[in-house]
């Protein structure tokens, strides 16, 4: 077997969601109007948070990498994606395809981490508010971003040299719409033992510790909410953890099911569905869930866009 980076295949086809004719245009048209919203919706909050000056908090500083984590991912997946539904064969190059992979796996662990960072900071901000100021300062905000893109760029790196190591010869079909892990396992004509071992360590790092700090954030969260006298102020509350858990689950779950679990043939249909909800779904609804539904952020958008009597 020939060493190194060398590989038979120089271009590969998407197979994309369905094969199905007739789905063909509605799901283009849903899968446009879904990336439209997603780029609107967090470039806008983006913008929102740079121009309102009272929105200069650690809170909103954390939401705005979070819009920037949803609009590349979404970019990075979505056009190439649609050309599937309007073209016979969505053919992508071998260095396309790596580039792609490499830009997914990192802004993946980095939305990994950033929803950790930002559960961390609401546990602070609801559990401790007197220390707040001082736990949660500009510097320990940066430091905490430059650790989520640190750990993102080195997986992605790591993820994508052993990638470039693998030989593909069996086939240049792959069975999703964009050049996901264990989708391109399935064509290798050489050993996957190192990659599946470290996808499946790396996956259990950056899902497990993640969704651990966030349910423990939650926890304490949830007891301070259960000590507010006021019903409605324990409604309200319970209304924002219940949209921010129910965010963070689907997240996590359909991570979870996709990569924690052994590849299979049999499964890769269900696991582009499982894609689905991570790559695209969620980097959607999320400007709504953590920035839209609050109120500091409704009174932003509103003196923005000059209408004083919100």
């Amino acid at each position: 077997m020939a060493e190194g980076n060398y590989s038979t295949v120089t271009e590969f086809i998407l197979s994309g969601l369905t094969d199905k004719p007739e789905l063909q245009l509605p799901l283009f048209l849903l899968f446009l109007g879904i990336y439209v919203f997603t780029v609107v919706g967090n470039l806008g909050m983006i913008t929102l948070i740079r121009l309102s000056s009272h929105l200069h908090t650690p809170m909103y500083y954390l939401l705005s990498n979070l819009s920037f984590i949803d609009f590349c991912q979404s970019t990075v997946i979505v056009p190439k994606m649609l050309v599937n539904f309007v073209m016979e064969k969505n053919i992508i190059s071998y260095p396309e395809c790596m580039t792609q992979f490499y830009f997914f796996i990192g802004f993946a662990i980095a939305e990994c981490h950033m929803l950790a960072v930002m559960a961390y900071d609401r546990y602070v901000a609801i559990c401790n508010p007197l220390l707040y100021n001082v736990t949660m300062s500009n510097q320990v905000c940066l430091w905490l971003v430059f650790g989520v893109y640190s750990m993102s760029l080195i997986g992605s790196i790591v993820h994508t040299t052993y990638m470039l190591r693998v030989l593909f010869c069996k086939d240049d079909i792959i069975n999703h719409y964009f050049c996901d892990f264990f989708p391109l396992l399935e064509l290798s004509c050489s050993s996957t033992f190192i990659n599946e071992v470290l996808g499946l360590s790396s996956s259990a790092f950056n899902i497990f510790l993640p969704t651990m700090t966030i349910l423990s954030s939650y926890i304490f969260i949830i007891a301070s909410i259960l000590r507010i006298r006021s019903t409605e102020g324990r409604a309200k509350a319970f209304s924002t953890c219940s949209s921010h858990i129910s965010a963070v689950g689907l997240f996590f779950g359909s991570l979870a099911f996709m990569y924690l679990q052994p590849s299979s043939v049999s499964s890769m249909d269900q696991g582009k569905v499982s894609s689905v909800f991570y790559t695209i779904i969620v980097p959607m609804l999320n400007p709504l869930i953590y920035s839209l539904r609050n109120k500091d952020a409704k009174v932003a958008l509103s003196k923005l866009l000059g209408n004083r009597s919100f």
